[in-house]
């Protein structure tokens, strides 16, 4: 559903506010990737590990929160194309799922890495699993944060979500309806208007608290609706289609070959447990991980946690 995607994290974890990290916003280099720019912030040491925003439709700047994995990895934040810094498409048909995975391989390219480490979050999970099946020669660990695994499973966020707004938001779902019942799609601004209503923290956080704003810099083309809606489909609220509608990687997962961490969270009502276990399932070669004390960004509710895990599995 959009509101998993409208609002982005730009929270820095405590500890990353605490170092001196490179700004997104001027501290960056364009590489040209298919025929556009895409904007790059990297620093640190160690192997490349590239960061997969969420979305469809959000920038790297909501992961900023990695950041201190630095002393370990070289990261890679990016802005794919229609986001943040990057280039617009001139037509919004050129947003595909498929344009995205070939997007980092062609900056895997440009940045002269051989093999790389890649950590997708949410809708950039889907980009990671689909970069590993396509280019499994040049993933050497994969990262698989808060996603999904199929069509199937994104529908599953919606339902879910929407079914929480329903029963705990009845005000909020009862002018949803209205507008519906008029025949408003999920695309429509009016739409987009009401379900932003609902606060960030009642869908994706174990402790609201935790994703209080603390007055960072906005971050230009935070996200991109035009670009959301073509891949979700124009009411993905409540039915996907488009890419979003179509993809599935469940009968593929078990044939990676790389070392795979799937990452999920206990509170997470859009990247629903009930969905993210099947993991276990479709991809049993992986080291799994739920964390107990979280919504959907670990990264931000259990981050010494989190990125202490990741450490001991890049090292693999």
């Amino acid at each position: 559903m959009r509101k998993l995607f409208l609002i982005f994290i730009v929270i820095t974890s405590a500890r990353a506010f605490s170092q001196s990290f490179p700004s997104s916003h001027t501290d960056g280099k364009y590489y040209t990737v298919n025929g556009l720019k895409l904007w790059t912030v990297s620093f640190g040491k160690g192997d490349p590990l590239f960061f997969i925003a969420g979305g469809p439709g959000g920038t790297h700047y909501g992961l900023r929160s990695f950041d201190s994995l630095s002393t370990t990895n070289t990261l890679v934040y990016y802005d794919g194309i229609g986001r943040g810094k990057s280039d617009t498409a001139k037509t919004v048909s050129e947003y595909s799922l498929e344009r995205d995975i070939d997007d980092l391989e062609g900056l895997r390219k440009a940045m002269g890495f051989d093999i790389i480490n890649v950590l997708g979050h949410s809708y950039g999970g889907l980009v990671a699993q689909g970069y590993a099946i396509k280019y499994p020669n040049r993933v050497k660990h994969l990262i698989v944060a808060n996603s999904f695994h199929s069509f199937i499973m994104w529908q599953a966020n919606d339902d879910n979500s929407n079914h929480e707004i329903k029963t705990n938001y009845p005000e909020v779902w009862s002018d949803l309806m209205k507008i519906r019942d008029e025949g408003a799609v999920s695309s429509d601004a009016n739409h987009q208007e009401i379900y932003g209503k609902v606060p960030y923290g009642f869908l994706y956080a174990y402790n609201p608290d935790n994703f209080k704003s603390r007055g960072r810099k906005p971050y230009p083309n935070s996200f991109n609706p035009k670009l959301y809606y073509q891949m979700v489909g124009k009411d993905g609220d409540f039915i996907v289609g488009s890419d979003i509608g179509n993809f599935d990687f469940r009968k593929q997962l078990k044939d990676l070959k790389m070392p795979v961490l799937i990452i999920g969270g206990r509170f997470d009502r859009v990247a629903v447990p009930a969905m993210m276990i099947k993991y276990k399932e479709y991809c049993p070669q992986a080291t799994y991980v739920m964390f107990e004390k979280s919504g959907h960004n670990p990264q931000i509710e259990q981050a010494s946690e989190e990125f202490k895990l990741i450490r001991e599995f890049l090292v693999k």
